[in-house]
């Protein structure tokens, strides 16, 4: 099991060189880039100068974090996920990473579930189409909140199995999943080839549709059934990676490097019943 560190836990304490620099020093295996991170980085350094740290040190891109709010746009605003898709797999074929995560739009009125899945289906078809020249694929992420269009992994995994294509796959946000309050048996049905990116996070204990991002904590600190998840992807064969990913704002305010030394040890310790990890 790859152990990698997702941006949003250092969002606002951390730049993208610091955090490559800290994910090496304390042995993840790779890192989820975040596109405004990225953005600032180019605004200082180049392309190569991130090709040329990937090829020097053992951490690798795993993917990079998000295309926002894909479905539902307007010409100019689904131009603009086009151009920043187009952005992430130039910059992808470069350094040798390999996915983008998308996520759906939220508050989109009255469409009906079957409305939801044809518009999301035929968005996430085109952006398939658009990065697999680049040899880069798509990581469809369900938001488990009451307003966003897809917020279930029933829900999202029919919309994967619909657009039936290798390209396009799963998130599995362990937040998300017990946010919205999503069923073990129906990820017990999951091949586990869909599921591209697993995040792993907890959280505090709200009701169902109260949950929201400022309300996640460590793993292993918090309600969801980390063991119940963990138990369910050994159980169907996914030992491929896991992501931390919080966007707590107390922990924003930690030393970046605490935050990172804290996240892997905190991913290790719930980890580690499930999967082998390579220890560094």
């Amino acid at each position: 099991m790859k152990l990698v560190f997702n941006e949003a836990t250092t969002l606002k304490n951390s730049t993208l060189k610091n955090d490559l620099e800290l994910c090496e020093k304390y042995g993840y295996d790779g890192i989820e880039i975040r596109l405004d991170k990225l953005k600032e980085f180019l605004a200082s350094y180049t392309v190569d100068d991130l090709k040329q740290f990937f090829a020097f040190h053992r951490l690798k891109p795993y993917a990079f974090n998000a295309l926002e709010f894909i479905t539902f746009r307007d010409e100019e605003g689904f131009g603009q996920i086009l151009r920043d898709l187009q952005f992430l797999c130039e910059i992808g074929q470069q350094i040798g990473c390999k996915t983008v995560i998308a996520v759906p739009t939220f508050d989109v009125g009255d469409y009906t579930k079957s409305e939801i899945k044809a518009e999301t289906v035929r968005v996430l078809r085109e952006l398939a189409e658009f990065s697999e020249p680049y040899g880069v694929k798509i990581a469809f992420e369900f938001c488990g909140y009451p307003n966003c269009s897809v917020n279930t992994f029933t829900q999202a995994y029919e919309i994967v199995k619909a657009v039936d294509s290798s390209q396009v796959g799963l998130v599995l946000d362990c937040f998300h999943f017990h946010a919205m309050n999503s069923q073990l048996e129906d990820l017990q049905a999951a091949d586990p080839t869909d599921i591209f990116v697993f995040h792993i996070d907890d959280c505090e204990d709200l009701p169902v549709g109260a949950l929201r991002d400022r309300h996640r904590v460590w793993p292993g600190d918090g309600a969801i059934d980390l063991d119940g998840i963990l138990r369910t992807l050994q159980s169907i064969g996914y030992n491929d990676m896991a992501s931390i990913e919080l966007f707590r704002p107390e922990y924003w305010q930690w030393e970046a490097e605490a935050a990172i030394q804290t996240g892997k040890i905190k991913m290790e310790n719930v980890l580690r019943r499930y999967f082998e990890i390579e220890r560094v």
